[in-house]
């Protein structure tokens, strides 16, 4: 798992230095990550990345398609992946609330597919041009039933990059849903930003079976917890359902083969920890007061922690870049070395609830705001000040 973010050196001369948003950003990495459909319906403030993606998709032999609503463009996301593309979607708030079914439908088919979700402020209509971080939770749990998920949450464009990328890599390597969450501000903001050439990347492709067409189980995981995935109209013919299934793909209300299925599921994306997790830590090693932040957050502690220090405050910064799976042994780890942690947030308290669960007694803090404005480093420099005065 990665303590320290190490900025990718770009070395071939075909990189280039741009300037877009955020939004931008993921259409173009979606692209260089080998994405070839875009399945959506236009929402505030995710528009820009559907429009990018019906630029480019024609230009590199993709499919572009908006559809009805959002509900139909999940549902034509999973098709295009069960045929074999790299496949994404993107929306906000109620569009991400109307994908939830069929954000099941993929976990359970194992349907690989990325979507983003640029957070606005809610509930409900809420604040459509503003900020949140208000679907963290919905990330996690938003689709009924027992499931894992991998969610991401970059703080930089160039992470943006980065990490629609890795996107692509984990929904592919292991067969998910993944989720990229941004906010309004990461969306809509411009700067710097150094696109490497996508022949230099590493990319992930999905195992396809090796077995004869007739003998092939679509869901046979033969000691892997992965099971190879067979594109539609290439040959192979097999069944999907949403319903708890055996190895053929065909409903069991077995409960030994329901269990088996739910637990692996779960164990292919928990047993690989060491792959998904992502976090950055910095200005800890003396640290007695850590801030816990994430996104767009991240950048207002960033300066508000150098501004502390500048005062004498000891304190640094624990960003986690995968939200879900929880990065909790690190967190707990974190605990144990200081003092109190303070969680700004852009909604009411949603990740301080998963940090106070591993602190133990370390008094841990929440900073909320849910009223579309920013946290500004101010704010959290004043909330680090209030701290660091009551745990000397």
């Amino acid at each position: 798992m990665t303590k320290k973010k190490v900025k990718p050196k770009i070395q071939n001369p075909k990189s280039k230095i741009v300037s877009l948003s955020g939004n931008s950003v993921v259409a173009e990495a979606a692209v260089d990550a080998g994405c070839r459909f875009f399945g959506g319906y236009p929402i505030t403030p995710s528009s820009e990345i559907a429009a990018d993606m019906s630029r480019l998709m024609p230009r590199v032999g993709g499919v572009f398609i908006q559809m009805e609503d959002e509900i139909a463009a999940m549902g034509a996301v999973i098709g295009a992946s069960l045929a074999g593309a790299k496949a994404l979607t993107a929306t906000s708030g109620p569009g991400f609330s109307l994908k939830q079914e069929n954000i099941g439908f993929a976990c359970i088919t194992e349907a690989p597919c990325v979507i983003v979700n640029v957070m606005r402020t809610g509930p409900s209509t809420g604040l459509p041009t503003l900020p949140s971080q208000g679907d963290v939770m919905q990330a996690r749990w938003g689709t009924h039933g027992d499931h894992s998920i991998i969610a991401l949450a970059p703080s930089t464009l160039t992470e943006v990059y980065w990490e629609t990328v890795r996107a692509f890599n984990l929904a592919e390597k292991y067969r998910t849903p993944v989720i990229l969450l941004l906010d309004e501000i990461l969306g809509h903001m411009s700067e710097r930003v150094e696109l490497p050439d996508p022949a230099t990347l590493e990319l992930v492709e999905r195992e396809r079976p090796s077995t004869p067409p007739d003998e092939y189980l679509p869901y046979a995981v033969n000691g892997n917890l992965v099971p190879p995935m067979a594109d539609f109209f290439s040959g192979y013919r097999y069944h999907v359902t949403g319903l708890t299934h055996d190895a053929t793909g065909f409903p069991t209300e077995s409960p030994a083969i329901a269990q088996a299925l739910i637990e692996r599921l779960e164990a292919k994306i928990n047993q690989n920890l060491n792959d998904i997790l992502k976090y950055e830590e910095s200005d800890l090693e003396d640290a007695d007061i850590a801030v816990f932040a994430y996104g767009s957050v991240a950048r207002s502690a960033q300066v508000a922690i150098a501004r502390a220090r500048e005062a004498g405050m000891k304190v640094g910064l624990f960003r986690p870049v995968t939200l879900w799976p929880f990065p909790k042994t690190a967190v707990a780890d974190l605990a144990k070395q200081v003092k109190a942690i303070l969680v700004p947030e852009l909604n009411m308290g949603q990740l301080v609830s998963e940090v106070e669960r591993v602190a133990g007694l370390t008094p841990v803090v929440p900073l909320n705001k849910a009223n579309g404005q920013p946290l500004s480093p101010n704010e959290i420099k004043n909330a680090i000040s209030k701290l660091a005065a009551e745990v000397q």
